[in-house]
């Protein structure tokens, strides 16, 4: 299976050419900015003195890296002298600042601590999305100096950790390059890289690298060797970049044990630890999966670049066997927690996802100091001191074209709806939509023999029609097939609202509900109703409203229900009366845009 570049697909009209402007014309302009005044930029010069205001982290380099590899994606779609500049300087400055013998990292050349001796502190995760952004503005650009610069560097480590074996840990702490090695030999043809990434891969579990102090191996995925993992453990980004990579690999080698393991974690993820916004990792402490079926919703991580993470590994999945379940689980991260993680605006991010916000625990009042609970931020910022999530966002929009289609020698396979239109060498395909607003897909290929429409698992009713003809295809693993000689193939979702019930396994969300249109996951926000939303109780048999949304890009919902009339008895042997009620619901991708509010995904139901 082969991906179909995002490079040969413009996105012409709708939902997502407008987010991919945003990110284009605002996002990736404001992040600069903010990585200017905290310093990320002037870092790269290696004149620092420890202490300083503004002294380099350890994986400042990694957030720089990101931004260059977001620019070079949308200098692949439209010309930007001014931003091409600011990456040129970036560039001349880390170049001028490589060291003889190939290492680069702003924060260990300013500090005095030996290089290569701790584990967690990210000198080969910093150089893997130093090699991505290498890979994607030479590509963007045909300019290859920081390839110069990131192959010069990755000779020098693969003497340190493979022939000399002089570092004090054999593999990275937190996983990138792994998967920045795959890119670059594919790019290359070069076997030495893939060599490297097989080495990386192979040594994980088998050492007794340390770890954070009190922290166990699962953290970084080091409690087995990759072979033996069946589950997905400990840090969420950290494990879905190793599995993108495992998944690499194993497309590249045939390893069918390796194979094996993705498909088995996988699974473990989509089945039993995935929140419905497609968000992962449960808990905040460690920003790591738990336990199956475990979703707490006011304490939710469900990091963005953890959701991220997780659609490159479907995404390699699908390039593997062709299987819907894949391309479902990149939908529900799109239209979810992809998008919750960006402002409207365009300008702020989130790090942390929730699913549910209680305003009143912001002001609870304690007996002592810092002793009130972990909770998630309930607006968005510009900057973070740990800022990876704002430029990862950034590179996942401008390239999100990447998601759509797949190809073997005679059959285009269509993952995803995007208003849009594309030309390969071998076939030319057109897709007119305005999904997820509606469900009406048109496609036109030409060059392909047969056409693969997914059928998304969340949708029940559909119909499929070649040339005003509707035809009854066979699905097979989500898809139906269609034989195709250029003709207008038209697909209809029914996209109507529903309800989702969450498995009774799930504790938190007994006796509670969700709603969700097409593929987008909605909520209640305080803002925007006039009563206490977590009273509300929704009926099931309710019929949706719809409204349009100009901010959103999309449609609020009212749905019916009931509210308790308010009551000043703290308790009562009376039962609770209830007056009905309608409830406005948004996209859950656009909550947080009006103000500090409660919100809730689930709901409860009669």
């Amino acid at each position: 299976m082969q991906l179909v570049d995002f490079r040969k697909t413009d996105i012409t009209d709708g939902f997502w050419q407008k987010k991919v402007d945003l990110v284009s014309e605002v996002s990736v302009f404001n992040v600069y900015k903010r990585f200017k005044e905290t310093g990320r930029f002037d870092a790269l010069s290696c004149n620092w003195k420890k202490g300083d205001r503004n002294e380099p982290h350890i994986f400042w380099d990694s957030d720089i890296a990101k931004w260059i590899e977001s620019v070079a994606f949308i200098l692949e779609k439209r010309k930007n002298p001014e931003l091409e500049k600011y990456v040129d300087e970036a560039i001349n400055t880390i170049a001028d600042n490589q060291e003889e013998c190939g290492y680069f990292n702003s924060c260990y050349q300013v500090h005095d601590k030996p290089r290569w001796s701790d584990r967690t502190d990210h000198e080969l995760y910093c150089a893997g999305h130093f090699v991505e952004a290498a890979v994607a503005y030479y590509r963007a650009t045909g300019k290859r100096k920081l390839l110069d610069v990131m192959e010069k560097y990755l000779e020098y480590i693969r003497i340190v950790f493979m022939e000399n074996k002089s570092a004090s840990f054999i593999t990275p702490g937190h996983e990138e390059i792994e998967l920045a090695l795959i890119k670059l030999y594919e790019l290359t043809d070069n076997k030495k890289y893939l060599e490297m990434c097989s080495f990386f891969i192979d040594n994980r579990g088998n050492e007794t690298d340390v770890e954070y102090p009190g922290v166990a191996h699962k953290y970084s995925q080091s409690h087995l060797p990759v072979r033996q993992q069946k589950t997905a453990e400990g840090h969420c980004v950290r494990a879905c970049y190793l599995y993108t990579a495992m998944s690499d690999l194993a497309r590249i080698t045939g390893d069918a044990d390796l194979l094996d393991s993705c498909k088995s974690i996988f699974n473990d993820i989509a089945e039993r630890k995935m929140y419905i916004t497609g968000g992962i990792g449960s808990s905040g402490r460690g920003e790591a999966f738990t336990i199956p079926y475990d979703f707490p919703d006011l304490t939710a991580y469900s990091e963005s670049c953890a959701a991220l993470s997780l659609a490159w590994f479907a995404q390699r999945m699908l390039l593997i066997e062709n299987d819907s379940k894949y391309a479902d689980v990149i939908e529900r991260i799109l239209y979810n927690n992809a998008l919750s993680s960006i402002s409207l605006d365009g300008k702020a991010f989130f790090y942390v996802n929730p699913l549910a916000i209680r305003t009143y625990l912001l002001n609870r009042n304690t007996s002592q100091e810092n002793t009130s609970e972990w909770l998630p931020q309930t607006q968005r910022k510009e900057v973070f001191d740990c800022s990876c999530c704002p430029p990862n966002i950034t590179r996942f929009i401008a390239s999100v074209a990447d998601f759509l289609y797949t190809c073997d020698k005679n059959t285009l396979y269509v993952h995803q709806y995007i208003n849009s239109s594309t030309e390969t060498d071998k076939f030319t395909v057109s897709q007119k939509t305005d999904y997820p607003n509606n469900g009406t897909v048109e496609i036109k290929a030409e060059g392909v023999g047969t056409v693969a429409l997914r059928i998304p698992g969340w949708c029940d009713n559909y119909s499929v029609s070649v040339d005003g003809k509707e035809i009854v295809p066979e699905i097979i693993n989500g898809y139906v097939y269609i034989r195709n000689n250029g003709s207008v193939i038209n697909l209809e979702l029914d996209i109507s609202p529903f309800i989702v019930y969450p498995s009774s396994k799930i504790r938190d969300y007994i006796g509670r509900a969700a709603v969700q249109r097409g593929p987008v996951v909605y909520c209640a926000e305080g803002v925007r109703n006039d009563f206490n939303i977590m009273t509300f109780r929704l009926d099931r048999k309710t019929d949706f409203s719809e409204i349009l949304c100009e901010t959103c890009g999309s449609y609020m919902l009212v749905a019916n229900g009931k509210i308790p009339v308010e009551s000043d008895r703290l308790y009562s042997r009376d039962a609770e009366q209830f007056t009905d009620a309608e409830i406005k619901l948004v996209p859950y991708y656009a909550f947080a845009n009006h103000g500090e509010s409660d919100m809730e995904v689930f709901m409860y139901y009669y």
